[in-house]
C-alpha cells in the first residue's frame, strides 16, 4: 500500500471520529450557572465594632455577625429616660387631700349613727309618753318637748347626711383638678415614650444580622472601618442550589416546559462530561437576541428565549461555570 492510500485512509478514519464525538457531545442549549446573591448593607452609621465574616465561611440564617457602634443612640436613649422620670416627679397627687376628706366623711358618719341611736330611744320615749298622756299620767306640754327634740334629731341627722354628699363631691373635684393638672404634664410623656421606642430600633440596627443562610462569596468591609447606611458590607448566596441560565431558539420552545427534566452536562477536566439531572423552573416569554457567549443548538440564531434550570449542587458546580443542556 502507498503512501498515498495510508493518508487517505487515516484520513478517513480522523473524520469518521471527530463525527462520532461530536455526536457524542451534541447538546440542545448551554449557559453558565448563577445563583440567587444578597447584598447585606449596613443598617446604621457608625463605626464598624466587628464583622465576623470571611469569604466561603458558611452562615446561618438570623445570626448576629457583627455590631456598628450606637453608643451616641444610647446616650440619647438616657437622656429621653431621664426626662421621662423627671416629668413623672411633677405629677400631682390627690391621694392627700382625698384622705383627710375621707377621715370627715367618715366623722359624719360616725356622728350620723349616734343621732340615730338617740333618735330610736327618743322614738320610744314619744310613744310612751303618748300612752300616758291618754290616761292622763303625763301632760300634754311633755310629748310637746319630746316631739321638739324628735324634729332637732331627724334635722341633725339629715345636715350630716348631706355634709358627707358634700364631702364626696368635693373629693370628686378634688381628683378631676388633680387629672386636669396633671394632662397637661403627662401629654409630654407619651412623644418622649415613642422616641425611646425609636432609639431602641436604631439602636437594634446596629446589630449587623445575616439575613438568609448560604456562603460568603464578597466580603466588602472590615472592622474599624467607618459604615453608612445602606453601605455593601458582604454578598451571600445559597450554594446547594444553582440556575443553569440557558438559551433555546424559537424552533425548541415546544419542546420544553415548566418543571420538565433535562441532563445538565459539565466538563469534568478529564476531557469528559459529568451529567446530573437538571428542573426547568422557568421560561421567558419574550424573546432576545442571541448573547456573544452563547451558542444554541441551531448555531446563532438571532433570537432566543432564555430559560432557568435548578440543579442541586454537591460542590461541584460553581458559579459562572458553563453547563450544557440535553433535552430528554
Amino acid at each position: 500500500m502507498n503512501n498515498l492510500s495510508k493518508i487517505g485512509i487515516l484520513g478517513c478514519l480522523l473524520i469518521s471520529l471527530f463525527a462520532c464525538n461530536k455526536d457524542q457531545n451534541t447538546f440542545d442549549a448551554s449557559g453558565a450557572f448563577e445563583a440567587e446573591e444578597v447584598i447585606v448593607s449596613a443598617e446604621q452609621t457608625g463605626k464598624i465594632l466587628s464583622l465576623n465574616i470571611e469569604e466561603g465561611q458558611q452562615l446561618e440564617s438570623n445570626v448576629v455577625i457583627g455590631q456598628i457602634d450606637v453608643a451616641a443612640l444610647n446616650v440619647q436613649k438616657e437622656q429621653t429616660q431621664a426626662s421621662v422620670n423627671a416629668i413623672g416627679q411633677k405629677v400631682n397627687n390627690s391621694a392627700p387631700q382625698v384622705n383627710i376628706l375621707q377621715s370627715q366623711i367618715k366623722t359624719q358618719k360616725a356622728q350620723i349613727q349616734v343621732l340615730n341611736q338617740q333618735l330610736e330611744v327618743l322614738n320610744k320615749e314619744v310613744a310612751r309618753t303618748q300612752n300616758l298622756v291618754k290616761a292622763d299620767a303625763a301632760t300634754p306640754k311633755q310629748l310637746d318637748d319630746l316631739m321638739g327634740q324628735k324634729s332637732i334629731l331627724e334635722k341633725q341627722i339629715a345636715a350630716a347626711q348631706d355634709q358627707v354628699g358634700v364631702l364626696n363631691e368635693q373629693i370628686a373635684a378634688a381628683k378631676a383638678n388633680v387629672n386636669i393638672q396633671n394632662r397637661g404634664v403627662l401629654s409630654e410623656v407619651t412623644p418622649m415614650q415613642k422616641r425611646i421606642s425609636i432609639l431602641d430600633e436604631q439602636i437594634g440596627r446596629g446589630q449587623i444580622k445575616n439575613i438568609v443562610a448560604g456562603t460568603v462569596l464578597t466580603k466588602y468591609a472590615s472592622a474599624g472601618e467607618f459604615a453608612s447606611m445602606g453601605k455593601a458590607l458582604y454578598k451571600i448566596a445559597d450554594l446547594s442550589v444553582l440556575t443553569l441560565r440557558a438559551y433555546i431558539t424559537g424552533n425548541q420552545l415546544p419542546l420544553v416546559k415548566l418543571n420538565q427534566k433535562v441532563k445538565v452536562l459539565t466538563d469534568d477536566g478529564k476531557g469528559g462530561f459529568t451529567e446530573t439531572t437538571g428542573q426547568i423552573t422557568w421560561i421567558n416569554d419574550k424573546a432576545e437576541f442571541t448573547p456573544k457567549t452563547i451558542q444554541t443548538k441551531d448555531e446563532r440564531a438571532n433570537m432566543v428565549y432564555a430559560i432557568k434550570v435548578k440543579v442541586t449542587n454537591d460542590g461541584t458546580y460553581k458559579i459562572g461555570m458553563y453547563g450544557e443542556i440535553k433535552f430528554q
